[in-house]
């Protein structure tokens, strides 16, 4: 009977927080894929690439939502099974306090490894595939990217300005600036020219033009009435290297046993690697707040699901009941919002970190314990009122 009315309320959460994760990350999802946009309007990116880049942001989307909606759906339910006097069926059965918040707890496991796997896995991985198809992408629509009497120097190492664009893509009166290097660069000047698509990819036709190269500080000149200039070799602006939140989970704790020089034991030695790593520097912070946020935020989870059982210490009789579960509700925004400021404190001073990987276990212990003490009091209150009555009657 336990495990059916456990498999049940196990089942509601589930299918509560499923229904509003995955509404709450598309809608968030398209907002963010709005702001995608520049990576077609300004950058020049093909809408292939555009739509790949906004599709693999989704799971690091999921992934931040995640302890809020679990939060949110074990708070809801629990209110309902409370307001519904379904709560009375697990005490009727034999079910006692202490073992329903256990329960709960052994349930947050199945949602504290999904977040693991997001956080460890699947995000990095998603978002690398992502700054994949903007490190191999061309500029698709150079086109787009000229406007008139505007200098636009999207495109890396390439000045443009046009004083006029007509419908059909005419262009008159062009300055390209093309630097070559730190020294050198070339100009060229066009009274007419278009761009076009061929068989070797985009190109800029020039008409009526002159051609300066400077070398070391010496220029000459070269007059054409026809030129063209490949694009395709040209890249955007856009930045094509691994952000840290990028990088392999393997590859950031193979970076902190480089800085940190960990002994020679097993554990360790299976991330002691001698490949060039990324931007792997004692100075920076990054990976040690990265490998925070991906191994400890999770664990906060455990918490939120302890503040969420609390509401099961007051009756909805109580006249405090609506300001108990407003702070119940607070404190769970709040433990939310302190995970993820403590991960901005992560350093590389091991003493630093130890208090903040002890959060969680505080956090739990003392919660657990104000939790054992309120049904305690709670106990006591009904001893007396039991007795109380047993004398008056």
């Amino acid at each position: 009977m336990e495990k059916l009315i456990f498999r049940k309320f196990a089942k509601d959460v589930f299918l509560f927080f499923l229904l509003v994760s995955i509404s709450i990350s598309l809608i968030v999802w398209v907002i963010q894929a709005v702001n995608y946009l520049d990576i077609v309007t300004e950058d020049g990116h093909a809408i292939k690439v555009y739509f790949f880049y906004t599709l693999l942001s989704f799971p690091k989307i999921f992934s931040k939502i995640l302890p809020f909606i679990y939060f949110i759906s074990l708070f809801y339910i629990i209110l309902k099974y409370e307001n519904d006097n379904e709560l009375i069926i697990f005490w009727t059965v034999g079910i006692n306090k202490i073992n329903f918040v256990n329960t709960l707890l052994k349930f947050s496991f199945f949602y504290l490894l999904l977040q693991l796997l997001f956080t460890i896995y699947i995000v990095p991985f998603s978002l690398d595939k992502a700054r994949s198809y903007i490190r191999t992408s061309n500029v698709d629509f150079f086109s787009s990217l000229v406007q008139e009497k505007k200098f636009i120097d999207t495109v890396k190492n390439l000045t443009i300005f046009v004083e006029e664009k007509n419908k059909n893509g005419d262009l008159k009166n062009i300055i390209l600036k093309e630097r070559i290097d730190k020294k050198n660069y070339q100009i060229i000047f066009a009274k007419n020219g278009k761009i076009i698509n061929d068989l070797s990819g985009n190109a800029l036709l020039l008409f009526e033009g002159k051609i300066i190269n400077n070398n070391s500080n010496q220029t000459n000149s070269i007059q054409f009435s026809k030129t063209k200039i490949n694009l395709s070799r040209f890249s955007t602006k856009t930045t094509t290297h691994p952000k840290i939140q990028e990088i392999k989970t393997y590859d950031i704790i193979a970076c902190i046993h480089r800085l940190n020089k960990l002994p020679n034991i097993f554990i360790f030695n299976f991330f002691k690697t001698e490949k060039k790593l990324f931007n792997c520097r004692i100075e920076e912070f990054a990976p040690y707040q990265e490998i925070t946020k991906r191994f400890l935020s999770p664990f906060y989870l455990i918490v939120l699901s302890l503040i969420a059982s609390l509401i099961i210490t007051k009756s909805k009789d109580e006249l405090s009941y609506n300001r108990y579960k407003f702070i119940i509700f607070v404190s769970g925004i709040s433990i939310i919002i302190f995970s993820e400021i403590a991960i901005k404190y992560t350093s590389g001073n091991f003493l630093d970190n130890f208090y903040i990987f002890s959060m969680p276990i505080m956090f739990f212990t003392f919660i657990y314990l104000y939790f054992l003490t309120a049904l305690k009091k709670n106990n006591l209150v009904n001893q007396w009122f039991y007795l109380l009555i047993k004398n008056i009657f």
